[in-house]
């Protein structure tokens, strides 16, 4: 998570800070600047770095585990997964030349 230490959700915005931090993570895995197996920090930690509340935190690690993009293992911590490839359904429809 060090690339992006100066970052933080902004409170202004109509997404929810949970959501922010959320997409943020989700952007950094993705793209590789999490690797599959790197350990987030812990929520205190984490709540810290983006100025938000444990709970948020807890909020947006439950969904990044929804989404499958991390696992918590109790006591070791949450560690990064492997994003989800598309579906072959997805894959076929994203092949196909639209006809409009």
């Amino acid at each position: 998570m060090a690339d992006d230490r100066d970052w933080t959700p902004d409170p202004t915005s109509h997404v929810y800070v949970y959501l922010q931090v959320v997409h943020h993570i989700a952007e950094q895995i993705r793209s590789g600047r999490l690797p599959v197996g790197a350990r987030l920090p812990a929520e205190r930690d984490l709540a810290e770095q983006y100025g938000v509340a444990v709970n948020t935190i807890r909020r947006a690690v439950r969904d990044l585990r929804e989404q499958e993009l991390v696992i918590t293992v109790p006591i070791k911590g949450t560690f990064v997964l492997a994003p989800p490839k598309a579906s072959s359904e997805d894959q076929a429809h994203e092949d196909r030349p639209d006809k409009a």
